[in-house]
């Protein structure tokens, strides 16, 4: 199956690099390219790409406004991945209260941009390993909220799963902790989400922490 891609930023060059690096990858084409944020949402508008790769930083307007409105929009299914050349922990906060399921450095080797896009299409979320767990955990310290009552729904495994999640365990080191297959756990990892409302797994990690289970 063909990832859709859209690749959002103010530099034709940037984008033609990383159109070759993205359209090296089986099963990922760009469907669609845009100068700026009103152009991006557009694109997606039209196009219904599965994942918008969005410069942070353009004219007019920018990649988080972009985002907001491109996950506001009726029936569409997009995902968004912020680029950015700067590591600022304001940035990755906004970005990732904007909604993006993914945050990458330009700078990132190409298989680790090629990473965020595949999770960001299956529904999970990838940070640049260079984001580190303080941002999480800033978020969490801003913005403390009561006990969040969906937690009694889970199961006790399930509850196990969402505070591994909370440490940055990917699925395979999931399995390994609890001693079950990586396939066991992606159900977890799909029933937490649901049980709790959830958009994909950096939501499930900011939660974690923000109920104190890491």
């Amino acid at each position: 199956m063909t990832v859709r891609l859209l690749l959002a930023d103010d530099q034709e060059m940037v984008r033609r690099g990383f159109r070759m690096i993205l359209e090296s990858e089986p099963g990922l084409e760009v469907v669609a390219e845009a100068a700026d944020g009103a152009e991006a949402v557009e694109a997606v508008r039209a196009h219904r790409p599965d994942v918008a790769l969005v410069d942070i930083q353009m004219p007019g307007t920018d990649g988080l406004t972009a985002t907001e409105r491109i996950l506001a929009l009726d029936g569409t299914d997009t995902r968004v991945v912020i680029l950015t050349t700067f590591e600022r922990d304001d940035y990755v906060f906004r970005a990732l209260g904007a909604g993006a399921s993914g945050f990458v450095l330009k700078t990132s080797p190409p298989d680790e941009l090629i990473a965020a896009v595949h999770a960001a299409a299956r529904g999970d979320a990838l940070l640049s390993p260079s984001v580190t767990r303080r941002v999480v955990g800033e978020i969490a310290r801003r913005n403390r909220p009561p006990s969040e009552p969906g937690l009694q729904r889970l199961t006790g495994r399930e509850t196990e799963v969402l505070r591994l999640l909370g440490r940055g365990l990917a699925n395979a080191e999931i399995a390994a902790e609890i001693a079950v297959s990586e396939a066991t756990v992606k159900t977890h990892v799909s029933s937490v989400l649901s049980k709790l409302g959830l958009r994909d797994r950096v939501q499930a990690v900011v939660l974690a922490h923000e109920q104190g289970l890491t």
